[in-house]
């Protein structure tokens, strides 16, 4: 067990798609490109990665990740913030806070990306800088640390 505090940056589907899906939208980063970038901005954290297209395991992940070894979860649902009362249930069951990201901003596009099940129960929301939300929930977890 590392001593360092853990952070998981969770992204549903879609995510790994990143560079090729509409790049006019959610820019020219890969989902790698944005690890690797993580990983070098926060040296001081274990940050741990998963993607998944599949509602079940996301659920999965957030389950698992809800330990006194993780200190936050980044968590972009994608279309399923805007759908899904079981990830919305999953993050209202942790101890462990999420802030939720969104690489656009959900609210200049289509109304039924304009609201979510998961702000309510999430300790943040980051919308529309980009790849940088990433950074900024990330770094929201380090300074609690």
């Amino acid at each position: 067990m590392s001593s360092r505090p853990a952070v998981l940056v969770l992204n549903g589907p879609n995510l790994n798609r990143l560079g090729t899906r509409e790049p006019e939208v959610y820019g020219s980063v890969t989902l790698e490109d944005l690890e690797r970038g993580l990983r070098q901005a926060f040296p001081e954290l274990t940050l741990r990665f998963e993607q998944h297209n599949a509602e079940g395991a996301l659920i999965d992940a957030l389950h698992a990740a809800d330990t006194v070894e993780t200190a936050g979860i980044v968590f972009n649902a994608a279309a399923y913030t805007h759908t899904s009362i079981a990830l919305r249930d999953a993050v209202a069951s942790l101890s462990t806070p999420v802030v939720e990201v969104h690489i656009s901003n959900v609210y200049a596009r289509e109304s039924f990306r304009h609201t979510s099940l998961l702000a309510p129960v999430a300790a943040g929301v980051i919308v529309g800088f980009g790849v940088k939300g990433y950074h900024l929930a990330v770094r929201y977890f380090a300074d609690q640390a």
